[in-house]
């Protein structure tokens, strides 16, 4: 990841279900935690009750990566609850913050409850995309879903992740296809290409954009 990223204070991760959000969240926080000190990681998906950071929070914490939950009584509720806390490390200057954001109207429409913390720092939203997914498998999907939470959550997509895949049934074909078609959203839309992501055991695929290997956490959204 280029210095061009990891300068920014907050980053804020959305994608419709299936887009593989979560797995951005939590392979870029640990990414990130490998160059800072202080780096924390916020679930506020309220949305999806399967595939959360929540789920994972053991495992970040003995990476030393803070993890902040909605309180323990609500921790397994599908509530519209987010901690004092995400607020309080937006603010904290001495840490990088990750967001992981449910993707549909609902899920984003928290992001306008810290609206007042995060116009005054230095944030980043990356919109996920699956070309393989229902939701996001043509240009003009794709950029549908951009306008639309964009306007619901009173937010700016800065950066668009490529993320095709079909787990390990995923070819080369697969892979440059999708690739290609969220480097034409992103020419239409002027909305750069952070990375693409791959499974850190698939050297055979051979990426356009800059290459992001990851560890699947989560299980199998299909």
């Amino acid at each position: 990841m280029g210095n061009r990223i990891t300068d920014h204070k907050v980053h804020i991760f959305v994608g419709m279900f299936g887009s593989g959000k979560t797995e951005a969240a939590i392979n870029f926080s640990i990414r990130m935690r490998n160059i800072f000190d202080k780096v924390s990681i916020a679930d506020i998906d309220i949305i999806s009750p399967y595939f959360r950071t929540r789920d994972k929070a053991e495992f970040l914490e003995n990476k030393d990566i803070k993890v902040i939950l909605p309180p323990k009584i609500y921790l397994n509720a599908d509530l519209p609850i987010i901690s004092p806390a995400v607020g309080g490390y937006i603010s904290n200057p001495d840490y990088k913050i990750i967001l992981d954001v449910g993707g549909n109207d609902d899920g984003i429409m928290v992001i306008g409850s810290l609206n007042n913390f995060l116009q005054n720092a230095d944030a980043a939203v990356y919109f996920v995309i699956n070309t393989m997914r229902p939701f996001t498998d043509s240009e003009e999907k794709i950029s549908s879903h951009i306008d639309r939470l964009s306007q619901k959550a009173r937010i700016n997509v800065n950066y668009l992740i490529c993320n095709t895949n079909i787990i390990e049934q995923t070819s080369q074909g697969d892979l440059t296809l999708g690739e290609k078609m969220v480097m034409r959203v992103s020419q239409s839309k002027n909305i750069p290409v952070a990375f693409t992501m791959v499974n850190e055991d698939r050297k055979d695929l051979q990426t356009l954009n800059e290459r992001f290997e990851i560890k699947r956490f989560m299980k199998t959204e299909w």
